[in-house]
Formats: structure tokens, sequence, C-alpha cells
């Protein structure tokens, strides 16, 4: 199995006169089979955003479900033209001091024919980092819904792709300083996406209050079906997000899903099970955050573990996520809407840590790289989870109240009652009762 860790110390490659990216480009030197596994897996991790849509368009309360869609459409958009004007040379650019990437691809130019140390092409590569990019917004949105104003969700997206997401994806993608000098490892996001998205929802959920009746007249989910249907398209998507960071259509790529596949299945039947135990019935919408659960615990390790550590990060997963629910939700009274910290975050953090266990070649994993030990790989993952929560809570407070002057976060009373169906988009809908 070619070791994938060992990505982003090519990518300093990228950055000398030799590298792949100086070559002609009117010679074709990429592989056509991995560059067009890139682009399927690119389309299968758009397929997964268009789920999450779905999913928390139906487990939101009537009068509320088709603002989720207009927000998730909307913020995609933004991100999509975002990374490929600026985000995607701030996060993969040339390499110069670790901390953001240099300029040389701003608008995509100056993409290679190879992107540094494989054999895909770069605008297959940068297809698959620009889809990417914007499930963590979709995630987030997730957080606000049925109360955020419209505007200021773009507002604030736009924003945090560029100020969060992107310096954390070059501190451990794109050859930054985590990786590079700590040996940081995160399969397929989960410090970048999945714990950055999560801990940022909290933030947000935090800035702007709880919804009107919130916790005792929550409502009942519009659509368990939807939901469910989402959340099933998350899951297949989430097989083209863990396969696609082997950069190849190969071995690597294989394992990753398959470990992705086996997490999601292990926490969908955990957190039903975990349901059954608790209300004595089995939701159509929690079997749905164990789906998400899954992807999020299984996707920082996914490339580097066994199959049965797989099963187990799921199961350990969907314990944490239901028990991370309960306690934001009861204990500490914040609405979250759609519990993304607690799905996303949560797993995502747990998911990062078990790795450094679960490299270990005696459990399994495909072992630790160069002078890497279980107990340093700990250390460094734990490091870079203070890093990342640090840096997703801080910026994305400054970001918010930023994006806040031009648009207040909240609507009114009176549109969170009749649903930002109607109020906001002026759809007709069910009002809340």
């Amino acid at each position: 199995m070619t070791k994938r860790g060992l990505l982003p110390f090519l990518a300093l490659l990228a950055a000398m006169p030799v590298a792949a990216m100086a070559q002609d480009s009117r010679t074709d030197f990429a592989d056509s089979g991995d560059t067009a596994w890139m682009i399927a897996a690119a389309c299968l991790v758009l397929f997964a955003g268009l789920g999450l849509a779905l999913h928390n368009s139906g487990s939101v309360r009537a009068g509320n479900g088709l603002s989720v869609l207009i927000q998730t459409a909307a913020v995609s958009a933004v991100v999509t033209l975002l990374w490929g004007l600026v985000g995607y040379t701030l996060a993969f650019g040339d390499i110069t001091g670790g901390w953001i990437g240099g300029g040389n691809a701003w608008m995509l130019i100056e993409l290679g024919n190879l992107r540094g140390g494989t054999r895909t092409a770069e605008s297959a590569f940068a297809l698959f980092q620009i889809a990417v990019a914007a499930l963590g917004p979709a995630l987030m949105i997730g957080a606000w819904a049925e109360r955020a104003r419209f505007g200021w969700v773009v507002t604030f997206s736009a924003l945090w792709t560029l100020v969060v997401q992107a310096p954390i994806a070059h501190w451990i993608w794109g050859g930054g300083w985590l990786s590079r000098n700590l040996g940081v490892l995160d399969w397929a996001g989960g410090l970048v996406t999945f714990t950055s998205a999560g801990v940022s929802a909290l933030v947000v959920a935090l800035l702007m209050g709880r919804r009107l009746g919130f916790p005792g007249q929550s409502g009942r989910p519009q659509n368990p079906a939807l939901a469910l249907s989402g959340s099933a398209i998350v899951w297949i998507g989430a097989l083209g997000l863990c396969g696609g960071w082997a950069v190849a259509a190969n071995d690597d790529a294989a394992a990753a899903m398959i470990a992705a596949h086996l997490a999601i299945a292990a926490a969908a039947l955990t957190w039903a099970g975990l349901e059954r135990l608790s209300i004595g019935r089995v939701t159509a919408i929690g079997l749905g955050k164990g789906v998400i659960a899954g992807m999020a615990v299984s996707a920082p390790a996914a490339g580097y573990i066994s199959p049965g550590a797989a099963m187990l990060f799921g199961v350990i997963g969907a314990l944490t996520g239901f028990q991370t629910r309960r306690l934001i939700r009861e204990a500490l009274n914040v609405d979250d809407t759609l519990d993304v910290f607690a799905v996303s975050g949560a797993c995502g953090i747990l998911g990062s840590l078990l790795l450094g266990v679960f490299l270990s070649p005696s459990l399994g994993g495909i072992g630790y790289f160069g002078d890497m030990s279980m107990k340093t790989q700990l250390i460094a993952q734990l490091y870079a989870l203070t890093v990342v929560i640090f840096w997703s809570g801080m910026a994305t407070a400054i970001v918010a109240l930023m994006a806040s002057l031009l648009f207040p976060m909240r609507v009114s009373e009176d549109a969170e009652l009749a649903g930002l169906d109607l109020a906001s988009h002026g759809h007709g809908g069910e009002p809340l009762s």
C-alpha cells in the first residue's frame, strides 16, 4: 500500500524548479486512470454535498426546508468561485513559510501537468479540492437553520472558507507547518473539514442564540423520509471523499473506501441501537446522524487503518456523537439546530486522536512514518487539534461579527415564526405552530 501520508512532504517538490508543475503543458504526462478516478471522486463529493442539503432540509421544522436547500446551493456556488479564484492557491499553492500557499495558482492559472508527487493531472486534483471545500460550509448550515438571515449566511461562508478553511488545509494537506514540522496526519478531512466546521458551527450557534421555543417546543422534522434519503446519498459520497484522497486509482483508494464504508455502517447501526435503548424506537433522523458520524470519524484515518479498526471507529464515533448531542442540548442548553458539533465536530476530533493509536502495525495500521511512534503521533495529533480548534473558534467569531456588519445574523421573530421559506424566499410553506 502506498503511503499517502507522504503527499504533504512530496508537495514540497512542487515548489522546486524541477517540479512537475514546471513541465510543458503541451505534453500529457498524467495517468489517465488516476485522473479519471479523481474526476469521478470529485463528482461523488459534490453528491455528498447534495445529500447533506437533503438531510438537513428534511430534518428542520415545517416552513424551513426550502431555505436550507437555497442556503446550501448559494453557499456551494460562492465557495466554488472563491476557491477557483484564490482558495486553491492559498491551500495548495507553492510552499513558502508553511502558513499559507503562494499565489502561483490564483484563478487556477499555471496548473501543472501533474500534481507534485502524483501521476494525476493537477486540474483534476484542483477540481477535487474545490468540491471538498464546499463540504464544510454545507455542514455548518445545519447549526443555524431556521433562524439565520440569508445575506449573512452567504457573507459569513465566503469569509470563513478563506480565513479558516484554506489556511488549515495548507497547514495539513498543502505541505504546511503542521504536516512538515510535526508529522500531523489527516487522510480525508477529520481536522480540516469536520473539526473546523464543527467547532465553527458551535461558535455560531452560541453567537446567534436559541430558536424560539427551544428546547421545549423544538418541533418535529418536516420530512424524515427526505432526511434519510439524503443521508444515504452522503454515505455514497463519503466513499468518493475517502477514496479520492489516495489521489490514484489503486489499492489505497479501495482500502480507504472499505474503511469508510464499514465505519459508516457500524456508526449507523450503533446510533440506531442507542436510540432504541433511550427512546424505545429507531428514527430516520437518528439513522441519518449515524451515517454522518461514521463519515466524520473515519475521514481522518480511512487510508491508514485496518477494516476491523474502522468498524471500531464507527461504534465509538456513534457513542461519542450521541452522548455529545445530549450534553450540548440538555446539559448546556445550546441550540445547535441539527447537532453539527456533536455529529461532525466531536467525531472528527475523536477520529483524529484514535488515528495516532490505530496507525500501529500491531493494530492493523500501515505503520508510522519516519521516526514517529505511537506517543509522538498522538502528541502531534493532539497539538494539531488544539491549533485547529483555537483557530476555528477565534477566526469564526471574528468573521461572523464582520459579516453581521453588513447583514444581521438573525431574522426577526415574525419571520422565524412564519418560517424562512416564506419570510426569506417568498415560497409558501406551513408556518410554525
